[in-house]
């Protein structure tokens, strides 16, 4: 897991290759499509639509983790399979895609360009960008890097530091389920509704190790992980509450809130709620935060490899 952190530290998903190959979660989310076209049918009764959803999130994890399985059955022992189950899990691990896409934000919103980081904003989280001022747009990028250094790196890599390629195949099988069908729109309500259960116990140890590194790694260790202990279960997330409430006490920054969707105000709670607002300072800090937890986890991969 160490060597795939690296790799894609390094290298990313190259265009080439995604130009080439697509990517392993393209494949995913096009057999989940399948089945939720197939399997999913609105004449069906309540009870019929959320066993076909169960079907569907055992079938697409168990095809995912059994070319884990197989792979990793396949390959040599010995240092080479270190590099060769690094590379196969290189995929499964979005830690430069995550930086790439927030630093997108923080760019434009530090030298002023509000229209061009509301754009760039819109294509990490489904908030209306034209309600977002210089506030919204660094909490909407702040709390989109807290959720997804935990879903897109720390949980992968925890899976994968635990069960191999069968592990980190797997985790991303139930993350893609969750992000296409997880969700309580009228079609995915009960269809969905497996997925999204799934999903909440894959990430329940990794959101809180995703929380207490940036917490570990802040210059304000207290604060974060007191704003971490004391607000995580206000936020609608079983998970997501945990690194988001850690960042925001890193910070000294308030997150979550009111947002609105497609027209729509949200009544979220607040985390940290009686600090300031974020600025787009805080969002380049909290990137720098991300960096260092990324570091420490690495890090800490190394340790138990050699231990």
């Amino acid at each position: 897991m160490a060597v795939a952190m690296m790799v894609d530290a390094l290298l990313g998903w190259p265009a080439v290759l995604f130009a080439r190959i697509s990517h392993p979660v393209t494949w995913i989310g096009g057999l989940i499509g399948y089945l939720d076209r197939n399997w999913n049918r609105s004449t069906d009764t309540s009870l019929i639509r959320r066993l076909a959803g169960l079907a569907a999130a055992l079938l697409v994890i168990a095809i995912c983790a059994g070319i884990g399985w197989i792979l990793q059955g396949v390959l040599p022992s010995g240092w080479s399979n270190i590099l060769f189950v690094g590379l196969l899990a290189w995929p499964m691990v979005a830690l430069r895609s995550l930086y790439d896409h927030v630093n997108m934000v923080a760019t434009p919103l530090q030298s002023g360009d509000i229209d061009a980081a509301r754009i760039a904003v819109a294509q990490i989280v489904g908030r209306d960008p034209a309600t977002l001022d210089e506030a919204g747009i660094a909490r909407a990028a702040t709390e989109s890097l807290a959720e997804n250094a935990s879903d897109g790196i720390v949980a992968p890599v925890f899976w994968g530091a635990l069960l191999g390629l069968p592990g980190i195949f797997g985790y991303k099988a139930i993350n893609t389920l969750d992000s296409m069908i997880g969700h309580r729109s009228e079609r995915h309500l009960y269809f969905g509704w497996a997925a999204a259960r799934i999903d909440d116990v894959a990430n329940f140890i990794p959101a809180r190790l995703t929380g207490f590194l940036f917490g570990l790694v802040s210059q304000h260790i207290k604060e974060a992980l007191t704003c971490m202990v004391r607000d995580a279960n206000r936020h609608r997330s079983v998970n997501a509450g945990w690194p988001e409430a850690a960042m925001a006490g890193a910070l000294g920054v308030r997150l979550s809130g009111p947002r609105s969707y497609h027209g729509r105000v949200t009544a979220e709670p607040w985390l940290n709620e009686t600090a300031r607002d974020p600025r787009a300072a805080d969002l380049r800090q909290g990137l720098r935060l991300y960096i260092r937890a990324m570091l420490v986890l690495g890090g800490l991969l190394v340790a138990l490899a050699l231990a």
